[in-house]
């Protein structure tokens, strides 16, 4: 007990504040090439071989990848609750799309070489596609949501209370800032998943991936920056008014909070998290740079400098905001006041201290045993793909 008495109520709000982006900035360098190369296969992928080959890419690693997802929603519930509890009321709809997508995606990657109709075929392929693509433009529009403000407010009891029935809740979403970080989040893992297949594949599947890629990550940059501007002068950011107990009760309501300035302030006040956003623009400049050139180890380790960059500059951005009200603000949620008890945190921690380098170190070592380029003599020994 002498360590959980080391760690103040503070530190440990912190340290699982920032395991959180890691673990959602790992999903989104593992399975989110798997999604943008799902996303990519109508367009790299001509004939049946070809996108065996594309699918034989990600097939041995999705399952995987995916335990990044897991780890983070398990995260959020157990260490944020208020966070899981009133995101999870208000995007119900929405997470139930994702999850639905989610699970097709698997079932078309088992299911579409059962039979050699190439009807059959083709409406898996489809599956696939919807079911890469929806989640990443899903997930994006979750994020522009976030920075926007989420339309609930809490009880006394703190009970979350949303406008409007679940349709309404849905299309509120779609709000045109919440669509272009929608974009940015599409082209940037379509932009992934070319770096990817430039590793994994050679002749016109790797051609068409590279072109394709190359256009995904100039839409990427022009989007992201773009929504910096939108930001800057339309958007505006939230803040506390008053001085804040960093160690006080797990209550919203607790303190008082106002919308004013711009998200941007925070480059202002911490100028060191401009590396984020740097990040973001290098890392797509260097993945298009590679693609271009044909650099595969290059491109993909741009890309996901980028991925990292672009995902860290919004947390890095609202911090210490989790999900702000618009309706309401002092019912938002921020890293000192919607976290679990010192205790859970504490042991939360124990817990990833000793799992997370087992995860690592295997997920190591599937990408060293599985390294290298499919080929057709891999599609055609192993059909079950």
């Amino acid at each position: 007990m002498i360590l959980h008495d080391f760690l103040s109520f503070e530190a440990l709000r912190l340290i699982w504040w920032g395991l959180m982006g890691m673990l959602f900035i790992g999903f989104a360098l593992t399975d989110g090439f798997d999604m943008g190369v799902g996303a990519l296969l109508p367009f790299v992928a001509k004939t049946d071989t070809e996108r065996r080959l594309v699918i034989h890419s990600i097939a041995p690693v999705w399952e995987g990848n995916q335990v990044w997802f897991i780890l983070g929603g398990g995260a959020i519930f157990a260490a944020w609750p208020p966070l899981y509890a009133v995101s999870f009321s208000g995007f119900y709809l929405a997470m139930f799309m994702i999850l639905a997508a989610l699970i097709l995606r698997p079932v078309a990657i088992k299911y579409r070489s059962k039979r050699a109709d190439p009807v059959w075929r083709e409406r898996w392929d489809k599956a696939l596609f919807v079911g890469s693509a929806a989640p990443a433009l899903l997930f994006g529009v979750a994020v522009g949501n976030v920075l926007l403000g989420v339309p609930f407010r809490l009880t006394p009891d703190l009970m979350s209370i949303y406008e409007g029935g679940t349709l309404m809740k849905l299309l509120k979403l779609l709000r045109p800032f919440a669509l272009l970080t929608g974009v940015v989040s599409v082209s940037m893992l379509v932009m992934h998943g070319a770096a990817w297949l430039s590793i994994k594949t050679d002749g016109p599947v790797k051609d068409r991936a590279r072109r394709i890629g190359t256009l995904a990550g100039l839409v990427a940059a022009g989007g992201y920056a773009l929504g910096g501007l939108v930001l800057a002068g339309f958007v505006d950011g939230y803040a506390y008014t008053g001085a804040v107990a960093h160690d006080g009760p797990s209550n919203p309501l607790y303190n008082e909070v106002v919308r004013q300035g711009s998200w941007l302030s925070a480059y202002a006040e911490r100028p060191w998290i401009i590396v984020a956003p740097v990040m973001g623009f290098l890392g797509i400049a260097g993945a298009i740079m590679g693609l271009r050139a044909g650099r595969e180890l290059t491109t993909f380790l741009c890309s996901k400098v980028a991925v990292t960059g672009i995902i860290a500059s919004v947390g890095l951005t609202m911090f210490p905001f989790i999900l702000p009200s618009n309706v309401d603000p002092n019912s938002s949620l921020t890293v000192w006041d919607a976290s679990s008890s010192h205790l859970t945190l504490f042991v939360m921690l124990v817990g990833m201290a000793i799992f997370m380098p087992l995860i690592l170190m295997y997920t190591a070592w599937v990408y060293k045993v599985l390294w290298g380029k499919v080929s057709e003599h891999d599609v055609n020994e192993h059909a079950e793909y």
